[in-house]
Order: structure tokens, then sequence, then C-alpha cells
């Protein structure tokens, strides 16, 4: 058994040297793919650990050891500055351990499992960077590792920046707050691109529940519900809204928007377009018109959906 990577180990001349010229051309790729990254607009760092609180766990719990995908290992701990996205050593004071670990690798030692934290599909290292970079390195599928899985309801993406966590982490609160997932299974995602947003979907929601129950209709029966509020919002107001704003191709005026962002804009633009002409206009003209009177301009159009491109984001149907 190979002692943990806080011990040294001392390997045969050869086995070091290969090893040696191994970690220096992965810090020479890691170097070439930060240019790449800066040039593409896109991150190249592990993410940290400490971003997963955002997400808002709902706790955690041991899976024992597993053999996991070496693939999806997208953070750390604590060495999230040491290693690069594809867990490239980053840093010359790296090596001895690196060496160390590949020597070992190379004279058919068995190396002990890592520790790792599971959150969605992703996970994030504990203890064991080095044995990943390592085989990362060499190509290898799997790796064998102590699980810790967190739960979230809104799992991360390898892709992700902070804000984007940040995000899902007010979108959890926002299921938890409405219990959407439950009552309308498999909805529509509801994802913004800023944060701060969905306190303002629990107002309309509110304000669904408050106009339903005065409808003539409704006199002598008891209080609308909040669960039926939720689901009377969604189905007659959020879906009308993006179903419109799919007959009317506004989605595709707006690059790197989301369904979320254009429902909030229309509504606002149906309010005032309400207040200006003296009648609720619907959520069709409102989608339309919005989209006509707002949308950026053709050239702006293209040069947004390059810069989605070279980051990765242009979704396809954008």
């Amino acid at each position: 058994m190979f002692p943990p990577e806080s011990s040294s180990q001392q390997a045969p001349a050869t086995t070091r040297s290969t090893a040696r010229g191994e970690v220096e051309r992965a810090r020479l790729m890691s170097d070439v793919r930060d240019l790449v990254a800066i040039l593409r607009r896109q991150p190249n760092e592990l993410l940290p650990f400490e971003w997963v609180k955002h997400l808002a766990p709902l706790g955690e719990h041991s899976l024992g050891v597993q053999a996991i995908e070496v693939a999806h290992i997208i953070g750390s701990v604590d060495r999230y500055r040491e290693f690069d996205r594809h867990y490239l050593p980053k840093e010359k004071h790296l090596d001895e351990r690196w060496i160390g670990i590949r020597s070992a690798q190379l004279q058919g030692k068995e190396l002990p499992p890592i520790q790792v934290y599971k959150v969605g599909e992703l996970y994030f290292v504990k203890d064991g960077n080095h044995r990943v970079s390592v085989a990362r390195r060499q190509g290898q599928a799997y790796i064998d590792a102590h699980v810790i899985e967190l739960s979230v309801t809104v799992p991360p993406e390898e892709s992700d920046t902070l804000v984007d966590l940040i995000i899902k982490g007010e979108y959890a609160q926002f299921l938890r707050a409405t219990n959407l997932d439950v009552l309308v299974p498999g909805h529509r995602e509801i994802l913004f691109t800023t944060a701060g947003r969905y306190d303002k979907l629990l107002e309309h929601i509110r304000t669904r529940q408050y106009f339903l129950d005065r409808k003539p209709e409704r006199a002598g029966l008891p209080p609308v519900t909040w669960e039926e509020a939720v689901v009377s919002w969604y189905e007659r107001l959020y879906l009308r809204i993006v179903d419109n704003l799919d007959l009317h191709h506004v989605m595709f005026r707006f690059p790197g928007r989301t369904e979320a962002d254009l429902y909030l804009w229309t509504m606002d633009h149906r309010y005032f377009l309400t207040q200006k002409y003296g009648h609720d206009v619907g959520s069709e003209e409102a989608a339309r018109d919005f989209g006509k009177r707002h949308s950026p301009p053709a050239y702006k159009r293209l040069g947004q959906r390059m810069q989605l491109l070279l980051r990765g984001k242009l979704d396809s149907a954008m």
C-alpha cells in the first residue's frame, strides 16, 4: 500500500526520471490551456468546494469506497489553485509529490483510495489531488474513492461559475418554498442568468393567489391554497408566456438569456402595455411586442453568439 500524499518514498532512478519528464510536460500543457482559456474567455480553474454551500445542501452521507469517473472530478476542497480545470499541475513545487506518486504507479504499487465529496454527478477532492492529477494525465477512466455525498436540490454542472451556483442555490430555495417539483413533476427548468430574481416569482404567485380568491365563481368556497396558486401560476402564467416566446421566436433574439429571464421581462412589459392602453393586452401580445421593441440589433446578437460560442455556452436552439 502506498503511503498518503504527505509522505514520500524513494523510487528507482529510471522511474523518477520518466515521471519527472511527464510532470514537466504536464505543467507546460497547463500553461497552454491557460492561454487558450484566456483567448476563449473560459475558466480554467478547479471549482472551490466552498462554493457548494451556495447550493444550500440538505445534508451529507457516506457512500463508502467506489470507483468514480476521473472526468467528473471538477473541484477541490483546498488545492483548487494548484491545479487547472483538467487537473494539470500549475506550480513547480508540486513536482516532487507528483513524481513520487507516478513513480510508485510505474512500479506497479497500489495507491490508496482518494477522498471526495459527491455533489450531483460531480466530485470535489478532499484528499488525493495529486493522485487525481496523475490519473487524469495517464488517461485513467476510473479511480477508487471514499465518497461522501451531499444532497442538493439543484445539482451543479462542470461549466458553472460562482454566479451560476448562487443562482442554483436560490432556485433550490424557490423549489422548497413552492414545492413545484412535487406539484408539477417534470416541470420546465426555471433558471435565471442573474441572481436575486426568485423573490419576484414568489410575489407573482402570491398575487395569483390573491386574485384567484376573488373570482366571483369562488364565492362561498374555501380560500385558494398556496399549492393551488403555485400550480395555477406555473400553468396559466409562466407556461403561457414561455409558449408565446417560442411561438414568436423571441428567445432567438436574446442570445444567452433564459426562459425565466424573458418571462419576467415580458410580465413587466405586459404591465406597461396594460397601463398604456387601459386594458390587459394578454401574454401573447406582451411577448410579441417585447421581442419586437427590446431585442438587441442583429449585429449585437451576432457578437453575443460569437462570445457564447467561444465560451462553449451557445445553446443549439439559440
